[in-house]
């Protein structure tokens, strides 16, 4: 019997009694293949097992590796069912391909295989992916509280001019985007507060609604969210590309702690700027809450005045900034930390980046709640 399975090759078998002989000819290249060759590897596995496969290739013409994927397709058919392979007729450089590719056995883990963890494995990554986040950011808090101490004990070495540059851009640069957050965030404010009080007919306290809740809340967590997609993504993507140009290995390699010359100009920096943008950032809420009271429920600007004084006390306004405050210090270390755990390539940059912006953001919720029910039951 014979077949041909593709224009340019031919197969053909012959049977002498229990020897089957593979004939090959023509061209068995690439360009000569078709759509598969399915049926070529069925031919072996359709052999009697008794039978004693050989070839014949006096006719072959040219061959590459579509030759051998064929023959191996062939050979592991035929000892899967015990059948017994004679390649001695085949092309010398063909044999010894065949032998190297059976002499080195095949990695078990050469493959790439992608296993779906179970929901108790998920759940155990998941705890262990918290537990090393935890344990290195109170690493990296201890050595950050070491290395202020060192600045105050004039052991911290830093440029001054690195300082400033961070200031100004942690400070100046941010105004634009923090004044039109603001607000917006105070006209919201002013508009939901005034909705359910004017089923009331009490429009005139939407000032104290507003006041309220930006100094107390909605000041210092809008900038705290602005400055950790903003500077704290920059920290993590300026020390994560130090990291991998190798920059910070020279700064330790000249015995200067990376700790002092890195992190903590820009931890200084954020923290000395955010109280100053959270005022600038409850001005503007404030701003856009009697925007809304004055142009659209008839509120005078004297009327809003003295209602804001009514409601909003300094206290307010303390526990707006301390808020603040700490929120500057996550942003700064969740950026910092991200950065120097970054990998060494450019991808790892990226993942540094986007972790420290989930990371920052995660922290001043959390810290958000904590300080919220604190001072409440404190009543600050």
């Amino acid at each position: 019997m014979s077949k041909e399975p593709e224009p340019g090759r031919k197969l053909s078998i012959e049977r002498q009694g229990d020897i089957l002989i593979l004939a090959l000819s023509g061209n068995w290249t690439r360009e000569g293949m078709g759509d598969g060759d399915a049926g070529l590897t069925g031919i072996a596995e359709q052999m009697p097992e008794s039978a004693t496969v050989s070839f014949r290739t006096d006719d072959l013409a040219a061959w590459d590796s579509t030759l051998l994927t064929f023959l191996v397709r062939v050979l592991d058919a035929c000892r899967q069912r015990g059948i017994a392979v004679v390649p001695d007729g085949l092309p010398a450089g063909v044999q010894g391909l065949l032998k190297l590719a059976y002499a080195v056995p095949e990695r078990q883990d050469a493959r790439r295989t992608e296993a779906n963890p179970g929901f108790l494995e998920s759940v155990g990554l998941r705890a262990l992916t918290v537990w090393h986040l935890t344990g290195s950011l109170l690493g990296f808090i201890g050595e950050a509280s070491l290395s202020v101490l060192r600045l105050f004990g004039g052991r911290a070495r830093f440029r001054p001019v690195d300082f400033w540059q961070f200031v100004e851009e942690a400070g100046a640069r941010a105004l634009p985007i923090v004044m039109l957050i603001s607000l917006l965030v105070g006209m919201i404010l002013a508009f939901v507060g005034a909705h359910q009080l004017s089923m009331f007919g009490a429009e005139i306290y939407i000032a104290g609604a507003v006041g309220i809740g930006m100094v107390r809340e909605m000041g210092a967590m809008m900038t705290a969210i602005i400055m950790a997609g903003r500077t704290g993504a920059a920290y993590a993507a300026q020390i994560g590309t130090m990291q991998v140009n190798q920059e910070i290995d020279a700064l330790k390699t000249m015995g200067i702690n990376p700790m002092d010359f890195l992190v903590l100009p820009r931890m200084l920096a954020l923290v000395l700027m955010m109280p100053v943008l959270c005022i600038y950032a409850d001005i503007m809420g404030i701003a856009g809450g009697a925007l809304v009271g004055i142009s659209t429920y008839g509120i005078s600007r004297a009327e809003f005045l003295n209602e804001l004084q009514k409601f909003v006390h300094f206290g307010d306004i303390a526990v707006g900034l301390f808020k603040c405050t700490v929120f500057g210090v996550l942003v700064a270390l969740a950026g910092c930390l991200r950065g120097m755990e970054c990998g060494r390539s450019s991808a790892a940059v990226g993942l540094a980046t986007t972790s420290a912006v989930v990371t920052a953001i995660t922290l001043i919720v959390a810290s958000d709640a904590v300080m919220t029910v604190v001072t409440t039951i404190l009543h600050l």
